[in-house]
């Protein structure tokens, strides 16, 4: 997790920003983790072997201090990640974002795996398919952020937040 005092405002040239006391102030940490546990979706931006772009949609869970979703050990997100975990989430909200930048690590652990598919289930109201808790079908991983950057869109100029490790 960032650390709680590594806190500024973002670098925004000419979008009058306004100072880390004006506005709104910084966002508060615990509102960027209402969000990431209330988002519905996260989309995840990874880079493949040639440099270009990759973003998909997940389902994603907050917890431990990191963003968890899953996918298939063969898809695009996963071959990607495997020869660069640097990668990028951001929440759905458009108003509300949280972006949170890191290093994705693959959960090697049989009990991470069944906490992340069990607060999965939680989260969505669903049963999951056995298949996602085999690590032979489905990859878990687990996104550290190293930086992390949230707005809130009703007070643009007065509440962009960045954290950094």
């Amino acid at each position: 997790m960032p650390d709680p005092s590594h806190v500024a405002r973002p670098h925004m040239p000419g979008y009058g920003v306004v100072a880390a006391d004006a506005g709104s102030g910084l966002l508060p940490w615990t509102w960027v983790e209402e969000q990431l546990t209330a988002t519905r979706h996260c989309w995840v931006a990874t880079t493949w072997p040639d440099g270009r772009p990759h973003l998909s949609p997940v389902w994603c869970v907050w917890l431990d201090g990191c963003l968890w979703f899953s996918c298939g050990v063969a898809s695009r997100k996963a071959r990607n990640l495997d020869v660069d975990p640097r990668c990028t989430l951001s929440t759905d909200d458009p108003l509300n974002p949280v972006v949170v930048s890191g290093s994705a690590e693959f959960s090697a652990s049989p009990s991470g795996t069944d906490r992340f598919v069990d607060a999965l289930d939680d989260k969505y109201g669903t049963t999951s398919p056995a298949a996602l808790r085999d690590p032979g079908v489905c990859a878990t991983v687990l996104v550290r952020p190293v930086s992390v950057i949230a707005l809130r869109t009703a007070d643009f100029a007065g509440t962009p937040t960045r954290w950094t490790s």
